[in-house]
């Protein structure tokens, strides 16, 4: 009786143990999976049709030297393109045409949605020695460029930088933007409120939106575009590459899914039917062979399909950055919202389960402790 009756307190106690180890054991779970907020407040600029161009302007388009351009050149409402030979253009030359005006049209909007967008921090004189995380970032009137300026993504390759600048850019002479840490040159934008000279020699990134005039410098290297609104965009042996984000998560997930689905069942249909049918003969083969090529055909696409696809989508898309798997870009393209959320790692995902596992083991337990003591 005696032991009875000390053995109910006991119970209660060790049921209070455990109902604190699961509340604390569901509560770190709950946080290991919580999203982590991107670095980026910007928005990536929606370039619109204007994104096919490497090279865009209002008034003209004048080369000298062997230029490579990759991308599309274009200008509209003027009509002149010079230079191109000397200069190659891996793209397609618009000049007046429907194309080239509907591109500058997108130009403007996305200038607007550049110069629109809310600022972080101000930023003033020269860019050159300073690191900058991603952001928007403004400058009331002129701003330079000598030496480095170094973009730091910290690890996520959608961080956007936004520069709103007031009146004029100017790079000095063999000055860098460098990249770091997954910064991507698709994700930096220069709204300029005037003009932009891109200094000899030097290695500029990012889409420049000026709303007069572009001019690079001999042996200019831009890793991005050169997208004039009214006046000229001039070059002199320079290198222009239109920089895209990729979608690694999408293709990746896509690509191996469909492939193992339709590899497996066509595989396994044709062969099961053409095998069974040559064995059994003309009437049974046709019977046999429709069978086992339409069972094994869609057992073995359905398991092909079904695992490759997840399988592979989720590892390709979780891997790759900039698609469906990874974070998506910050904000999306025009939405007008800062900031992404990160979804859960593979070891975060792993901890969570594992504390859930050992906290219903634990309720495990306290049921057979329970009817033990009830029973004694």
């Amino acid at each position: 009786m005696n032991s009875k009756t000390l053995a109910a307190p006991h119970g209660r106690g060790f049921a209070a143990r455990v109902s604190t180890a699961l509340t604390l054991a569901l509560t770190a779970a709950g946080m290991a999976v919580l999203p982590t907020p991107a670095h980026a407040i910007g928005v990536a600029v929606p370039l619109g049709t204007a994104a096919s161009f490497a090279v865009l302007a209002g008034q003209s388009v004048t080369n000298t030297g062997p230029s490579t351009i990759t991308g599309d050149v274009g200008v509209s409402p003027g009509t002149s393109v010079t230079g191109f030979p000397p200069g190659t253009v891996n793209g397609v030359i618009h000049a007046a045409d429907a194309v080239a005006l509907q591109a500058q049209t997108d130009l403007t909007v996305a200038y607007n949605n550049a110069a629109g967008q809310a600022s972080d921090a101000s930023v003033s004189g020269d860019l050159g020695g300073r690191t900058l995380n991603p952001g928007v970032y403004t400058a009331s009137s002129s701003i330079g460029l000598t030496g480095s300026l170094t973009l730091d993504a910290h690890g996520d390759p959608n961080a956007v930088w936004i520069f709103q600048v007031g009146s004029t850019l100017t790079t000095a002479s063999a000055s860098r933007v460098l990249l770091v840490n997954g910064a991507a040159p698709c994700n930096v934008f220069w709204k300029i409120g005037s003009s932009a000279t891109i200094g000899t020699n030097s290695t500029f990134v990012g889409n420049i939106l000026a709303l007069t005039s572009i001019s690079a410098t001999t042996g200019a290297t831009i890793d991005g575009r050169a997208l004039a609104r009214n006046g000229s965009v001039t070059l002199d042996t320079n290198t222009i590459t239109r920089e895209t984000c990729s979608t690694g998560g999408t293709t990746s997930g896509t690509t191996s899914g469909t492939t193992a689905g339709t590899t497996a069942g066509t595989s396994g249909g044709t062969t099961g039917g053409t095998t069974s049918g040559t064995t059994a003969g003309t009437t049974g083969g046709t019977t046999s062979g429709t069978t086992s090529g339409t069972t094994a055909g869609t057992t073995a696409g359905t398991t092909g399909g079904a695992t490759g696809g997840t399988t592979a989508g989720t590892t390709g898309g979780a891997a790759s950055g900039g698609g469906s798997g990874g974070r998506p870009p910050v904000g999306g393209v025009g939405t007008g919202v800062g900031g992404a959320a990160q979804g859960p790692s593979a070891t975060e995902i792993t901890i969570g389960g594992i504390l859930v596992g050992l906290s219903l083991t634990g309720i495990g337990f306290l049921v057979v402790r329970r009817r033990a003591l009830t029973g004694s």
